[in-house]
């Protein structure tokens, strides 16, 4: 008798992963990852770190945009997915109820008081995507305001409100949605004005640049949106399950009680898919308004019992660990700890953001000779030396880093939530041996910058 051995499939075959996906996946991916020196084997990953070939560890600060919010392998989680499994439930016969979906459901809501009801899905883009088409039916209109350089998702309706040209580019034509500033309640109330707005998305803290809303501009956007019968979404796929050192983001600032509100990534801790919009119940009662609209939005996959699990068992972990207090405290710590670090290199010019949610800005030298190094990257392409920082965090010191978006100076951190002072030290610790080397002429990281140089010529030629 034959059967399936995974073990022994990647025992064969793992070797050829970088050859595998530049052969039948995005050929780009491992282009760039042998470019930049990401191209690791990694093995085995555990709470905040993972393992390569070799046997070291790395730090990982990236936690997979922020899917990982309670690290890899939580142990609970994984035996909450075991014991889904051997229960062996009749899953998405999708002419019943069960239980797990209401559970989840209920517990989320009880995080959001002023929320009545949720749709499952199974991304965060599915998310935005459910709440663009709720706004829009509920409210009888049909356009979604959102901000400048928000990210929201990539599929054709979330691509839509999406405020990065570099992703929109080329998939025109899309939804008649606008962009305004963040934080321009000016703005915002111009476009109310012309009565055709549905509701208005942002994100509490932008992904993109760790940029947080102006204190004070979510309540009264959320006021001005009322008064002109439009919808608040807040976007909590990154910034929600205590991301920021609250559970949502929209609570650090009081008074805030979206319409809707979408949530993923964590959710899943780091197994099963899963996306979810809260919403108020005369939303849901508009959209679902009879027996013959029962299907009218539905996901194929949506609230899996996996997925449900999954996701209870994530929210118990939260509260027995107390998981959204070690993000605050952490997070504090760490952005303490780098912002007095700004005095002392000149390329380092600001450090925000909330909770575990971190963002790390360079920008220009007065001196004469870290400013000529600086030009140079920058006539290449705006963004490199931010890049020169994440490459040496990996290859030198085991940290795994990213950019906070094309073209921008800024290293954003979104580590595991459980991470503490052990991983600032760590962290810090490697950020300061890159940003001496950086301002004392280190010549390994200036003259990998010179080979990036090469390598953006080369892409544009």
């Amino acid at each position: 008798m034959t059967g399936f051995d995974l073990a022994k499939l990647l025992a064969e075959r793992g070797a050829e992963r970088y050859d595998l996906h530049a052969r039948h996946l995005n050929h780009q991916l491992p282009r760039m990852l042998h470019t930049i020196g990401f191209d690791k084997v990694y093995e085995r990953g555990e709470g905040a770190y993972f393992w390569d070939s070799d046997g070291q560890d790395y730090l990982d600060m990236l936690a997979g945009f922020g899917v990982m919010g309670l690290g890899r392998h939580h142990p609970v989680v994984r035996r909450a997915l075991h014991d889904v499994l051997d229960a062996g439930l009749p899953d998405l016969t999708r002419f019943d109820c069960q239980p797990l979906p209401g559970l989840l459901a209920e517990k989320l809501l009880s995080y959001a008081p002023h929320l009545d009801r949720v749709f499952f899905g199974n991304s965060g883009t599915e998310a935005v995507e459910t709440a663009l088409k709720f706004a829009r039916y509920a409210t009888g209109r049909p356009r979604i305001l959102y901000c400048n350089h928000a990210f929201h998702g990539l599929t054709t309706g979330s691509l839509s409100v999406n405020g990065e040209d570099g992703f929109r580019d080329g998939f025109a034509p899309l939804l008649p949605d606008t962009a305004v500033e963040r934080g321009d309640l000016a703005a915002l109330e111009r476009e109310l004005k012309r009565g055709d707005v549905a509701g208005f998305v942002v994100e509490p803290i932008q992904g993109k640049g760790v940029h947080p809303t102006p204190p004070g501009f979510l309540r009264a956007a959320q006021e001005l949106l009322h008064r002109h019968k439009a919808l608040l979404i807040a976007d909590e796929v990154q910034t929600g399950l205590g991301r920021t050192g609250d559970f949502f983001a929209y609570q650090h600032e009081d008074g805030v009680e979206p319409d809707l509100v979408c949530v993923a990534k964590a959710l899943s801790g780091g197994y099963v898919p899963v996306g979810a919009t809260l919403g108020k119940d005369w939303i849901f009662k508009k959209v679902y308004s009879s027996m013959d609209r029962v299907l009218v939005h539905s996901a194929s996959f949506g609230a899996n019992a996996q997925a449900m699990a999954a996701g209870l068992a994530v929210l118990t972990v939260m509260e027995d660990e107390q998981i959204v207090a070690n993000a605050r405290h952490t997070g504090d710590l760490l952005r303490e700890r780098l912002s007095a670090l700004i005095g002392k290199y000149e390329l380092l010019h600001d450090v925000r953001g909330r909770g575990l949610m971190v963002g790390i800005e360079f920008g220009k030298p007065k001196s004469l000779v870290l400013r000529g190094r600086w030009t140079m990257l920058q006539a290449a392409r705006k963004g490199l030396f931010a890049q020169l920082v994440v490459v040496p965090l990996l290859q030198r010191h085991r940290i795994l880093t990213q950019v906070s978006g094309d073209h921008l100076e800024v290293i954003k951190l979104i580590p595991p939530l459980i991470i503490g002072e052990r991983e600032v030290d760590r962290f810090l610790d490697a950020f300061t041996a890159v940003m001496d080397e950086a301002h004392n002429g280190g010549g390994l990281l200036w003259d990998f910058g010179r080979t990036l140089v090469k390598a953006q010529l080369s892409a544009r030629g």
